[in-house]
């Protein structure tokens, strides 16, 4: 991986900031993810992530955390906050900009227990694909102390097969569709294509249960999203 995500967050902390990211999946085409948006504060930050971090309570682990703004929220309410990501430039600018905790780190590795894990941004995505959320569900559930609990997001994208009739072109004969190939670009430069997984709440709640873990709906957002406490 080339880390032009981490790049991309770097150019804006350091005040160089001359063009936004460009993300695109193997069903939708280009989107701009603004840089701003990515240093949001908690006014910022739309209503599924503000729940979130409402409800959080305990030790945290923040995967995934970019350029911090979750565990610098945290933080300031005085949380103890371990924030982890894969991307080194992002590990480096939620240094610089205050987290405390911060390590370069596949959730897969983590070992420290915790009383709230955050997965924000559409956290599913880190699954990648269907076949691995048992597997992502079971360590995480190693790492949560009595009581704890996995604060997650995600999309049921079915809407986007949807055709001018109402009904769905979905592939019986293919994989889970919200299985997609994810693409990014920044600065004229391609990042290596990774997959990224979209899950609906009904699919999680069952993956969920076949690791003996609860799952519940906390909240709906306003665009087939939606807010799940595991425990």
């Amino acid at each position: 991986m080339k880390d032009l995500f981490g790049k991309a967050l770097l150019d804006y902390h350091n005040g160089n900031y001359t063009a936004d990211i460009v993300t695109s999946t193997s069903i939708s085409d280009d989107e701009i993810l603004p840089l701003p948006y990515l240093f949001r504060d908690f006014n910022g930050m739309p209503q599924l992530e503000k729940k979130a971090l409402q409800i959080t309570r305990g030790k945290v682990l923040d995967v995934g955390c970019g350029a911090g703004s979750h565990s610098l929220y945290l933080q300031k309410k005085g949380f103890v906050v371990k924030a982890i990501d894969i991307s080194k430039g992002a590990i480096q600018v939620a240094k610089q900009r205050g987290v405390k905790l911060v390590e370069e780190k596949h959730l897969l590795e983590e070992t420290e227990l915790f009383d709230t894990i955050l997965l924000l941004m559409n956290g599913t995505g880190i699954f990648q694909e269907i076949a691995q959320v048992s597997q992502y569900l079971s360590h995480l559930r190693t790492l949560l102390n009595p009581k704890g609990q996995i604060l997650i997001d995600s999309s049921d994208i079915k809407y986007m097969y949807e055709d001018d009739d109402g009904g769905f072109w979905l592939n019986t004969n293919g994989g889970y569709y919200g299985e997609l190939e994810y693409y990014l670009s920044y600065k004229g430069e391609n990042e290596q294509e990774m997959k990224w997984l979209f899950l609906d709440f009904d699919t999680l709640q069952i993956a969920c249960n076949t690791v003996n873990l609860n799952c519940e709906l906390v909240m709906k957002g306003e665009h087939f999203d939606y807010l799940a406490r595991i425990q």
